[in-house]
């Protein structure tokens, strides 16, 4: 019997490592892609695109008339709204709580957000009609990169994984004040009046000790409503409305902001983002000449992932150390750090999100924006897993 077991045991520990734990959201994403990939380059091209762009038969909310407007401004709410729990759960209580801790992945985030939109406006030259994509190379996809992460196993440092973790979160909050700022349309004040008096009776909710989740879910969903018709986008109420969910624990050492991160994470993780990427990842690529892929567009967003990325991060990680601002992550090398910076250049859910809100009227510029993303994406994965593993090989 253990004859027969034992040819297996390797394909069940790569099973194991591939699918489980933080890996498996990673690898589920890349699997997606590929899908998406292959549905937009084959005779199933049309119906793909049919099935999420066609206009629905009936939609209880009229503004929201295709599936793909339902992916995006609805169940990337939810998204957005475990995005929120995890941010203020590490502000308050995590590793973002004291100054000491969260000045080296502030610092971080920041450079490696501004740094790849300086090199996508280099690249496009300045022009107009590119800039709205100047944040798309800025964001990080945190599931994917603990993914890639989770894959080197107990060859990186813990303190690695945490430092990207917290990188990462940085990186989502200012997604989001950048998709608030930056990617809103003209507002309507009444309906921004609305959302502001519910996220006020939200916040008194917090304010008053309720603490059982139907009150929040049923104002957070009426909060989404007003959002969906201020102006500003939609998927904002996710974070805004998590802002006012309870951290306090209880007397069993519980809190209804963990109850609610525990439960949503895993559908956000394995169900929204998945289904997200597949209905965004598609692009046709049958007939790109490389003149295509060098473009200014998709090749602006490649480089700022791959090279703004690393260039940002770790310029920001050597300031701070040469400047005794913060300490390194312990134990961990610098080709590790290195590895994680480039790790941070996968973009893929945060950027192709911002493609769309960028790019709304010119389907052509959101596909060139996506094949950057994936571009970007898969060199930054690629080279990220290499030096993490060249890093494990000399240790």
């Amino acid at each position: 019997m253990n004859r027969i077991r034992r040819p297996f045991a390797p394909l069940a520990s790569l099973s194991i490592r591939l699918f489980g734990g933080e890996a498996g959201a990673g690898v589920l994403l890349i699997m997606v892609a590929i899908a998406a990939m292959i549905a937009a380059n084959s005779p199933l091209a049309h119906g793909y695109h049919a099935l999420f762009h066609d206009p629905l038969g009936w939609s209880p909310i009229a503004k929201l008339n295709t599936l793909h407007l339902w992916i995006n401004d609805a169940l990337m709410a939810l998204f957005f709204f475990v995005v929120g729990l995890e941010i203020k759960r590490e502000v308050l209580d995590g590793e973002l709580a004291s100054p000491a801790r969260r000045r080296l992945p502030v610092l971080a985030a920041a450079a490696g957000m501004a740094v790849p939109a300086l090199v996508f406006v280099a690249v496009t030259q300045g022009d107009p009609a590119l800039q709205p994509g100047w944040a798309i190379p800025a964001a990080t996809d945190i599931a994917f990169a603990l993914g890639v992460l989770a894959l080197i196993g107990k060859r990186a440092p813990p303190s690695l994984r945490l430092f990207l973790l917290t990188v990462a979160i940085v990186d989502d909050l200012g997604a989001v004040a950048i998709i608030a700022l930056f990617y809103t349309a003209t507002l309507k004040l009444g309906w921004l009046a609305l959302a502001g008096a519910i996220l006020a009776g939200m916040a008194l909710l917090n304010r008053t000790g309720v603490n059982r989740g139907w009150p929040y879910v049923l104002a957070g969903a009426a909060l989404w409503f007003a959002v969906l018709h201020s102006g500003v986008h939609a998927t904002v109420a996710g974070v805004l409305a998590a802002l006012t969910v309870p951290i306090r624990l209880d007397r069993q050492g519980d809190s209804l902001l963990l109850r609610m991160e525990h439960a949503m994470a895993p559908l956000s993780a394995y169900l929204i983002v998945p289904l997200f990427g597949f209905a965004n990842a598609g692009v046709a690529v049958t007939g790109l000449a490389l003149t295509d892929v060098l473009a200014p567009l998709p090749l602006g967003i490649a480089l700022g992932l791959f090279l703004g990325k690393q260039a940002g991060i770790l310029g920001a990680i050597w300031g701070a150390q040469r400047f005794r601002l913060a300490q390194l992550p312990a134990g961990a090398s610098w080709t590790q750090l290195w590895g994680m910076a480039l790790l941070c250049g996968i973009g893929f859910t945060m950027s192709l999100f911002i493609a769309q809100l960028g790019f709304p009227a010119s389907p052509d510029l959101v596909d060139e924006a996506k094949l950057g993303v994936l571009l970007g994406s898969l060199l930054s994965a690629l080279a990220g897993y290499g030096a993490l593993r060249f890093a494990a090989a000399r240790q």
